[in-house]
């Protein structure tokens, strides 16, 4: 990474201090524009360099590894939204999340701080990872995040993969996947 680079990528504190700030908890599932645009100005640097392998470091405290977990799994989400990059980082920040997990980190974590440790394991297409999120958000007693990794899990379970990415990713959707997104259960997010 060069100089001009390096100045560029946030610190752990600045991510968290920005994704759990009141104006971006706003935001967290209901993006618009304007914020994905300010979140990438801020963070594009940050990300490339944590898909590089350049921020393995922060994963040795419990803010370190969620802020690197948030930058893997959560800003490609909105810096590349409606793209097939959107998910280019999403398995390396379940490993994160695991070795995280495995170190006891989340339970220094509060609720907020764990249920997005754990989000890597419901944006996964793999059923055992959506077994693993819904373990994790029962154990913890996070009952709105549990609600939605059933949620996730019953899509996975049902279609083998997210059909919502379907398009963004390329892939022909089943009819069964098409007449599901054109229905009032679609998932979409």
């Amino acid at each position: 990474m060069s100089r001009a680079a390096s100045e560029a990528v946030a610190t752990p504190e600045a991510v968290l201090a920005f994704w759990f700030a009141p104006e971006a908890r706003s935001r967290w599932f209901d993006s618009t524009p304007a914020f994905d645009r300010e979140l990438e100005a801020a963070f594009r640097a940050t990300w490339e360099a944590a898909a590089a392998g350049a921020l393995a470091y922060w994963e040795g405290t419990p803010a370190g590894a969620l802020a690197l977990v948030v930058v893997l799994d959560q800003f490609p989400l909105n810096i590349f939204r409606g793209r097939p990059e959107s998910f280019v980082t999403e398995a390396a920040s379940r490993v994160v999340a695991e070795r995280a997990i495995a170190r006891g980190f989340d339970a220094a974590l509060d609720d907020a701080g764990r249920a997005f440790l754990y989000l890597p394991f419901m944006h996964s297409e793999s059923l055992a990872d959506q077994d693993r999120s819904v373990a994790l958000y029962e154990a913890a007693g996070l009952a709105d995040s549990l609600k939605w990794a059933r949620h996730h899990r019953d899509i996975v379970r049902r279609f083998g993969r997210f059909p919502h990415r379907n398009a963004i990713l390329g892939r022909r959707s089943t009819p069964e996947e098409e007449a599901w997104l054109a229905s009032d259960a679609a998932f979409t997010g």
